[in-house]
């Protein structure tokens, strides 16, 4: 999954997702991870740490399509390793997140 821009010129269009890879997938992916975001804490956490980083922060649609990718990696370690999700585990990539993580676990 990625996006597209269509520009042309001086002309800056709409950014979109590429028409690459199953439609339908596709779709359920995006689906599925609006979804996430509005019900689960650590992808709310994650969405929310990609649009309002400091330093290159992403659009809302970008943020989206980065947590669809992590997601596929999520079932492709998930169904090889054969291990439960933990949203600690998920976290940790990001430091600062996974200390703020820890602090509400123990509080």
């Amino acid at each position: 999954m990625s996006l597209k821009g269509n520009t042309s010129g001086k002309h800056k269009g709409k950014t979109t997702i590429s028409k690459r890879g199953r439609k339908k997938l596709r779709a359920l992916l995006f689906r599925v991870c609006m979804i996430l975001v509005a019900k689960n804490s650590a992808f709310k956490a994650l969405h929310a740490y990609f649009t309002q980083r400091p330093d290159n922060p992403l659009k809302k649609m970008q943020s989206l399509i980065a947590l669809c990718n992590k997601l596929i990696r999520i079932f492709f370690s998930i169904s090889k390793k054969q291990f439960e999700f933990s949203e600690e585990k998920m976290l940790k990539d990001i430091p600062h997140l996974a200390g703020s993580k820890k602090a509400e676990l123990a509080a």
